[in-house]
């Protein structure tokens, strides 16, 4: 978004704070500050978050949303081109590919560079507030008192819970998350590695009943690439602040994997300086919004893997609706709830969590996995299973909302008011 001049928007009078700087967190700042909202993305991490794993985007509606939010060039500029993904036995011999349009999609990017692309367009517009949290809320006829761990109590006209899995946002408003969370029955962790396998956009995943380690390289990078290790596993009690006690579950948990490489991944973890560990896991909640408060991705309706594109979507959705209802915010959340709750929960239905298929539980499933991706993999399948994979991708409508300063097909030059920059800073 650049400081050119425009006319006020229809939400210029709304204040939203958006609780995570996550993928849809930022995308809903970005859409709503380009309908003159404004907008303030408090954040419990001391920056934005790097690197991570790859996200994919498939179909018309990814494409429609990357497009309006003025994304589209720069995130196929920055894909990540990735080539080869191959299944190895502990021997390091290969076994099966994983296919491309299944992992990828139409458009791969790391999670990492998507977050500071929208930064990029919003940071000029959009007051974010890094190593800080939402600790107490008090909503009231025309809008929420809150208080933060660390910085001064203030007042908005609505809360977006956009804070991921573990949301204080929602626990604040709906109770206790084991009131709403699913353990789907595996863990997983991601986190850098140096490059030793000599990898070129490129990955190598070993299977053992229960148990998954992936070493990929995303951009060709020589000396970095990421790590990936998923196991499988009854729900545990962990801090989930307590990054030292992860890698040491980490450590134990992978010690005797055969796989000669495991052992540099395990090697990297231990100097890691940033790790993301958390269950493989699902919300269930029956409503996604109560009063001036509104659950947006995994706080809501979203799993631990996946799901960019649908966070990316909603997130679409929520600021349009807020648009077309002019900031009435009881409207804007009913409409918001119908629009996206078949298809969040649809997508939950799907059956496919990444822990029975990057490491099932025996050796017969580990070749029967093996087996399917072969034949996904041949000639005689592969047009089959990419048309089965474009038509779920084309069964997501997008209905048309107000035009957003900034948007492709916005005109500028009718413009009257100037921007007023927000400054960002560390509570």
């Amino acid at each position: 978004m650049t400081n050119t001049a425009h006319s006020p928007g229809p939400l210029s009078r709304l204040t939203v704070l958006v609780s995570g700087a996550s993928v849809a967190g930022l995308a809903l700042a970005l859409r709503l500050a380009r309908y003159g909202a404004r907008v303030t993305v408090v954040e419990k991490a001391p920056a934005l978050r790097e690197g991570g794993l790859a996200v994919g985007f498939r179909g018309r509606a990814h494409r429609t949303v990357l497009e309006r939010m003025g994304i589209w060039d720069d995130v196929r500029r920055h894909r990540t081109r990735m080539g080869r993904r191959t299944i190895v036995g502990v021997d390091d011999k290969e076994r099966a590919d994983l296919p491309a349009f299944l992992m990828s999609g139409d458009v791969e990017i790391v999670r990492g560079t998507l977050l500071q692309i929208m930064y990029e367009r919003t940071r000029d517009h959009v007051e974010y507030v890094f190593g800080d949290s939402v600790a107490h809320l008090q909503e009231d006829f025309d809008g929420i008192d809150v208080t933060f761990d660390r910085g001064a109590p203030r007042r908005f006209g609505l809360l977006v819970g956009a804070d991921g899995l573990h949301s204080p946002t929602r626990r604040l408003v709906f109770g206790d998350e084991t009131r709403h969370l699913r353990h789907l029955g595996y863990y997983a962790a991601g986190f850098a590695m140096p490059n030793v396998l000599g990898l070129h956009c490129s990955s190598r995943i070993c299977s053992v009943p229960g148990r998954a380690v992936g070493i990929s390289n995303y951009d060709g990078s020589p000396v970095r690439s990421d790590a990936f290790l998923l196991f499988r596993s009854q729900q545990l009690a962990y801090d989930h602040d307590d990054v030292a006690g992860q890698k040491a579950l980490l450590a134990e948990t992978f010690a005797d994997l055969p796989w000669k490489h495991a052992r540099h991944a395990l090697d990297a973890l231990e100097d890691a300086d940033e790790l993301s560990f958390d269950a493989i896991a699902r919300i269930h909640i029956d409503r996604l919004s109560q009063g001036r408060v509104v659950l947006l991705g995994a706080a809501g309706c979203g799993a631990t893997a996946g799901g960019a594109g649908t966070a990316l979507v909603c997130a679409y959705v929520l600021a349009g609706e807020l648009a077309a209802a002019r900031g009435n915010h009881a409207r804007a959340f009913a409409v918001y709830e119908a629009e996206v709750r078949d298809r969040a929960t649809g997508r939950q239905k799907v059956p496919g969590s990444p822990g029975p298929f990057l490491a099932p539980s025996t050796e017969n499933g580990i070749r029967t996995r093996n087996l399917v991706c072969r034949m996904l993999g041949s000639r005689f399948l592969a047009g089959f299973s990419e048309r089965l994979a474009e038509k779920a991708a084309r069964a997501i409508e997008l209905k048309e909302y107000p035009i957003g300063i900034g948007d492709p097909v916005y005109d500028e030059s009718r413009s009257s008011a100037a921007a007023v920059p927000f400054r960002n800073r560390q509570a």
